[in-house]
């Protein structure tokens, strides 16, 4: 059985020590397309094969750096830099944890507030100092077992008159 023909594309021109340096350097500086959260450095996919080979060619043709993530970006998108700029577009994805975090910081404060002023404001209105911890909803209130009973003196005598009877 013979396989299927697949284009194959001429082997990148080959490097020297620092041209290989700055291919794995802008390997690890440009996204997979295909794996999306992994480096070209990083992925075996058929795609970042070809964008290594590509960055290969461009760097044996004597471009800088600076120029082939231009031209990356200019073809694929700022989404092809592993780490992108800061950018207008892109102001809300590198701000925006932040802001939520500022803005639940800022709820949690006026939810503390708000609780210490409600427990302030009972514990004056009775004469407290400190706010009573309230019983569940349905729990009946019990009368404490060691709490003296004072009754009437007129209550106590009818008592001691059925009991002696």
């Amino acid at each position: 059985m013979s396989r299927p023909a697949t284009p194959t594309s001429p082997p990148p021109p080959p490097l020297d020590a620092a041209g290989q340096v700055r291919l794995r350097a802008l390997s690890e500086e440009l996204r997979c397309l295909v794996c999306q959260n992994q480096t070209l450095a990083d992925s075996n996919a058929d795609l970042a094969i070809d964008l290594r080979n590509q960055v290969q060619e461009l760097i044996a043709s004597g471009r800088t750096d600076t120029q082939i993530k231009d031209y990356l970006v200019e073809r694929y998108g700022d989404f092809v830099l592993y780490k992108p700029p800061m950018q207008r577009n892109t102001a809300l994805l590198w701000g925006g944890p932040f802001a939520l975090l500022a803005g639940g910081a800022l709820v949690w404060t006026l939810v503390q507030r708000r609780s210490r002023l409600a427990a302030e404001a009972t514990g004056s209105d009775a004469g407290r100092t400190a706010p009573r911890a309230r019983a569940p909803e349905t729990a009946r209130p019990v009368a404490p077992a060691t709490a003296p009973v004072t009754a009437p003196a007129s209550e106590l005598e009818r008592a001691r008159r059925l009991l002696d009877d």
